[in-house]
């Protein structure tokens, strides 16, 4: 069993929280309230960011100290918003989200998986009718261990694992994110991810 906190509480927090906790995880959600992430952070092995990515630098960096030596699984994706609510652009061009958060926070071990997939495969990968695919990247092997075994708790195969190397490899699978608006207003809103044949 690990201690996990999940900042943010809604559907991706929402959804990982609950997996998690059937998987035999001990499992802390935080919201908004002021304090809750910190609360939450402080007593946890494993902390997983799913706020909503515009945020979550700043959210994080709030937090350094108890992030210290911590490995923070980032699923969020940081992008601006067309008129239609749906991503329109990256906010970090030519870098990631997850690269922002390892140059602020140089002692937490970050990762960066599940963020290419609708919110759903993240924990039923099974469902879909062909295999996706889980990325990881970050600088620590350890970590990106710890993060793989935790998403065979989720119900990834480990042949649907896909380790891409250091943090800057995150960059590219968060620009994968600019496929999902155009997917979704051809296919609708029905889960899907991205994967790679072989």
């Amino acid at each position: 069993m690990t201690t996990i906190a999940v900042l943010g509480n809604g559907r991706v927090g929402g959804n990982l929280a609950t997996a998690l906790t059937r998987a035999g995880h001990e499992v802390t959600v935080a919201d908004r309230t002021p304090g809750a992430a910190a609360d939450a952070a402080r007593t946890a092995q494993i902390v997983i960011n799913a706020t909503p990515g515009d945020g979550s630098l700043d959210r994080l960096v709030a937090l350094r100290e108890v992030l210290r030596d911590k490995i923070l699984v980032d699923v969020s994706n940081a992008t601006l918003d067309g008129p239609d609510g749906l991503p329109a652009d990256l906010i970090y061009p030519g870098s990631s989200l997850a690269e922002q958060l390892q140059d602020a926070l140089p002692e937490t071990r970050v990762v960066k998986t599940l963020n290419t997939m609708l919110f759903p495969v993240m924990t039923a990968p099974a469902a879909l009718t062909q295999a996706p695919e889980a990325f990881l990247s970050g600088e620590d092997p350890q970590a990106k261990q710890t993060v793989r075994e935790l998403l065979t708790d989720l119900g990834w195969h480990k042949d649907w694992i896909s380790d891409l190397g250091g943090i800057q490899t995150a960059r590219a699978t968060e620009a994968a994110i600019l496929f999902v608006p155009h997917v979704i207003r051809s296919s609708g809103f029905a889960p899907f991810a991205i994967s790679i044949a072989r």
